[in-house]
């Protein structure tokens, strides 16, 4: 074993470095281990804002908030976990305040809140169009203050279980070259999502399902994993995020034909339906022929230049960049982007998985808050809020145990495996399978999904699997092997994706991203309100439900 801590934090996004400062704070030795530099995690990269029933644009309080959380995920959220969420938001945003976040003001000096999508009140507590960098920079400046170790360029790779419990990790060491092993007494999932599933996503490349991977290889579920959402406003051609904010703050969706078109899907919502219908609506218009390139267009033109540089300044700089106009002057090309995984590692209200000693917290876990489709803004404040529980239940559980063991033999079967891949000469680059395996998914388990290619991409998947059990890493050096670490993600890749097509096919409704028009455009609660929860069994997927926890909302049909 190289090292030893309390509690061990894989990822150093927003979740992680929440829940690596509560743990410090609550008394633990605290580590943070990620396979980039923590301001260059992908947190950083969300724009429009973060949601708080603050009240400070309009009525609104921590029920409302939970109403629309629930309805917003088609009633598949668990509902007591939503309402633990919607009431300590405030207070979350309150202390990201008075540690520094510089959030945006109104006139009246208090924290400016924006409406989103499906949103009963302007909830969005937001800085300008860059809030997830404001929120990153704050938390690593807490880490740095509270000299938290952090294990930078270590790529986390297996789980190590020991007497029936999570007792720590083992790494790539990207900058030295060689294993690591490193010991916790308790251990936080942080790692996010696995946008990169996709070709068309605004994830970085760095979102390869690592947590979910090892979750999975571990004997842990996941739970509704089929549950991928596709943001409407991403760059053509690049996929980068555009920010929901363009619409909150008055932007439109217009066809080739000049028309607001959302005003025909959602009569009363427009733009600013839930994200699962305006997607539907977008790709609809595109496959009917009224769309531009494959995209359609977000107009600001209307809401004037002043509007724009104070409000949207980061969404005018990528679209000048990446695009070649000026949101000023004329529209945005856009279309739906895979963006944000609902689904993710099962975990409880504190963050505590299946396993004793690892918890999950972040876009990597299901608590389940989202359901079938996130509302946007909620995704921050997730991470913080379970990121911080996780973190202060981690702590407690360590603290109030002694020992931590990571057996020799975790570490001989990792190099083991290590060797499999280096020491093979022939075979096929990652790369092609990755690329594959990107194009066919977002045929085939897209914005619509249909049962022929849902079983065509199993296919798919399943020969994928299988070139990859003869994949070559050519770099066979120690020091930042890029080539081994994306050989590993690919299997990462490849194992969520069968997970997801299996439990998508078997889910015979339509239900928030779940979208079935052409076989069953309805949703089925009396067969379907349940979650999907995956395991890893003798070398493939095995689906089983479970119930949602509702408390007191009853599902409703969703009107717009």
């Amino acid at each position: 074993m190289d090292a030893k801590h309390d509690v061990l934090v894989i990822g150093a996004g927003c979740a992680g470095m929440r829940a690596a400062i509560e743990a410090h704070d609550a008394g633990a030795d605290v580590a943070v281990v990620s396979k980039l530099h923590p301001t260059r995690s992908h947190s950083g990269a969300a724009e429009g804002g973060i949601n708080a029933a603050l009240g400070n644009a309009a009525d609104d309080d921590p029920e409302i908030h939970a109403f629309d959380t629930v309805k917003g995920s088609d009633y598949l959220g668990d509902q007591d976990s939503i309402e633990i969420f919607t009431r300590e938001a405030p207070g979350d945003i309150y202390q990201l305040e008075h540690w520094g976040a510089v959030f945006s003001r109104g006139e009246d000096g208090r924290l400016a809140q924006r409406p989103f999508g499906a949103a009963g009140s302007p909830r969005t507590v937001y800085a300008a169009d860059i809030t997830g960098h404001v929120l990153i920079q704050v938390l690593y400046e807490q880490l740095v203050k509270r000299d938290i170790k952090v294990y930078e360029e270590y790529f986390a790779w297996m789980l190590v279980e020991h007497e029936g419990r999570c007792q720590g990790v083992i790494c790539w060491d990207l900058l030295h070259g060689g294993l690591k092993a490193l010991g916790g007494k308790t251990t936080v999932l942080a790692t996010g999502g696995v946008g990169r599933l996709y070709r068309a996503t605004t994830n970085a490349y760095a979102c390869t399902g690592d947590g979910m991977s090892m979750a999975l290889r571990a004997g842990l579920p996941l739970k509704d994993i089929e549950f991928m959402q596709f943001h409407p406003t991403t760059m053509y051609p690049s996929g980068i995020l555009i920010t929901e904010g363009c619409r909150g703050e008055g932007g439109v969706l217009r066809n080739s034909e000049g028309e607001r078109f959302m005003e025909r899907y959602a009569p009363t919502a427009k733009d600013l339906a839930s994200r699962d219908v305006v997607s539907r609506s977008e790709q609809t218009e595109i496959d009917e022929g009224r769309g531009v390139n494959g995209s359609v267009l977000l107009d600001l033109t209307h809401l004037g230049a002043e509007k724009i540089l104070t409000r949207l300044p980061g969404s005018r700089e990528l679209a000048m960049t990446y695009a070649g106009v000026d949101p000023i002057h004329e529209p945005i090309p856009v279309r739906p982007g895979a963006h944000y995984h609902m689904g993710g590692v099962e975990t409880d209200s504190d963050g505590l998985t299946e396993m004793t000693g690892l918890y999950a917290a972040g876009e990597v876990a299901c608590v389940s808050v989202h359901g079938a489709n996130r509302l946007g803004g909620n995704s921050l404040m997730e991470t913080i809020t379970f990121g911080r529980r996780a973190g202060r239940a981690a702590a407690e559980w360590a603290l109030s145990h002694t020992t931590v063991t990571v057996p020799e033999s975790a570490t001989r079967d990792a190099e083991r495996e290590l060797s499999r891949l280096l020491d093979r000469s022939d075979g096929e680059r990652p790369w092609k399978i990755r690329d594959e395996l990107g194009a066919s998914m977002l045929k085939n388990f897209g914005v619509f999904r249909r049962e022929e290619q849902m079983a065509e991409q199993i296919e798919v998947i399943e020969g994928l699997r299988e070139r990859y059990a003869t994949v070559v890493v050519e770099d066979k050096g120690e020091v930042f092997n890029s080539d081994l670490t994306q050989a590993i993600e690919l299997g990462y890749l490849l194992d969520v994706a069968a997970c997801m097509l299996q439990a998508g096919i078997a889910r015979k409704e339509s239900r928030g991203a779940h979208s079935r028009p052409h076989d069953y455009p309805t949703r089925d609660d009396e067969n379907f309100l349940k979650h999907s929860i995956s395991r890893w069994v003798d070398g493939g997927p095995e689906l089983t439900y479970k119930e949602v926890r509702m408390t007191k909302y009853q599902p409703e049909e969703r009107k717009y």
